[in-house]
């Protein structure tokens, strides 16, 4: 099984230097702007992905 996704930046403050938070698993706490948050993978959406635009270089 491999490691779960540690994030880059808050999303408070866009800073780098984050710690994992005490409160548990997905909790991180940000050093600069001294905010925790806690991210939650809430699954795949059914529809998938879909294009909002037609690439603008359609040809009839």
């Amino acid at each position: 099984m491999s490691e779960r996704a540690a994030p880059f930046y808050c999303p408070y403050c866009g800073d780098e230097d984050l710690r994992p938070h005490e409160q548990g698993h997905g909790a991180w706490e940000c050093a600069a702007c001294n905010r925790a948050f806690q991210l939650k993978f809430l699954g795949l959406l059914a529809r998938g992905l879909q294009r909002a635009d037609h690439g603008g270089d359609e040809r009839i």
